[in-house]
């Protein structure tokens, strides 16, 4: 088994040593803050898995944060309290174990991304997948992309075993991207034989800087049927319902940036249209927004759910991104 000094696993959790009793494939949820969060989707997700839990979340691992940590780069909070300083928030990288709603045990690893040492990192998750005998990781992001909030939510699957992608990837050619603590995981785990695979919910742009319980909702509908685990997702289907309540009342004031959403409606339903026919997916009769306008128009819409408009997304109570 793979040892790490950086992370310290609980030396007996009885729920997971009988693994041989559990139905199905015991799973490690990967969900880190940072980077592949728009729309706090992820990062939802993971609180509503530990919400949702049937009976406590232990945690059974607990990462040497200090090691990963770059304290001047994301400064935790501190309360000051008339002349004295309290509940510091100190950051925690933990491995928790909780129960889907028919009372089945499966693994969460949540906290903030690593800013150093990912290979160090991507080793002390071995530790913790081999000392728990974990079948299968499944990791959660999101990130912004060119796409109304009107539409089907789409998503990337991606995974280290080709067997393990079911769903066909619109994607025809390679594109490089800025990598990531939870993408290296993924890679390093391939190589050590472990399988992993994720999924990456595309958050419309023009509310990336938002709580977007949408997307949450998706990925946990893909969390479901590729760890067959049972979420209740109520409560988050009722947020994301609100949420976008609250942008089509916005909308519905501010014509310009209502614009800009109906010409990403046109470019999605082109494509949608075109991946139908089997044809190209690049549509060329179509307008679309320039950058530049898409850019304008984004910073026109974050300007508006600042402003004093009680109408505006994100005004309502816990509405904007913490």
């Amino acid at each position: 088994m793979a040892k790490s000094k950086l992370v310290h696993i609980v030396d007996e959790v009885p729920a997971l040593d009988g693994a041989e009793d559990i139905e199905g494939p015991l799973v490690l949820v990967v969900v880190l803050d940072g980077f592949l969060d728009a729309g706090s989707a992820a990062n939802r997700a993971a609180r509503h898995l530990v919400e949702v839990s049937t009976g406590p979340a232990p945690v059974v691992a607990t990462f040497d944060v200090d090691a990963f940590h770059d304290y001047r780069a994301r400064r935790p909070a501190v309360t000051f309290a008339r002349d004295h300083y309290e509940d510091y928030d100190a950051p925690r990288l933990v491995v928790r174990m909780l129960r889907d709603a028919g009372g089945t045990p499966y693994l969460l690893l949540h906290g903030p991304e690593p800013d150093n040492r990912w290979e160090a990192f991507a080793r002390a998750v071995r530790a913790v997948v081999e000392r728990f005998s974990v079948d299968l990781v499944v990791s959660l992001g999101s990130v912004p992309m060119a796409v109304p909030h009107t539409r089907p939510m789409t998503l990337t699957h991606h995974a280290n075993n080709p067997d393990l992608v079911t769903v066909e990837s619109p994607w025809t050619g390679e594109i490089r991207v800025p990598s990531s603590a939870q993408v290296l995981v993924e890679l390093r785990l391939g190589d050590w034989g472990h399988d992993a695979r994720g999924f990456v919910a595309h958050i419309p742009h023009y509310v990336a800087q938002l709580d977007y319980p949408a997307a949450a909702v998706a990925l946990l509908e893909q969390l479901e049927l590729a760890a067959r685990l049972t979420i209740d997702l109520t409560r988050l289907r009722e947020e994301a319902a609100e949420r976008d309540g609250e942008i089509a009342r916005y909308l519905e004031e501010n014509d310009e940036v209502a614009d800009v959403v109906r010409a990403l409606e046109r470019q999605y339903d082109a494509f949608a249209r075109a991946e139908e026919s089997g044809s190209n997916l690049l549509a060329t009769d179509q307008p679309l927004p320039t950058g530049e306008e898409l850019g304008r128009e984004f910073e026109r819409f974050l300007a508006g759910l600042e402003g004093p408009d009680d109408d505006a997304p994100g005004s309502s109570q816990g509405g904007s991104k913490a």
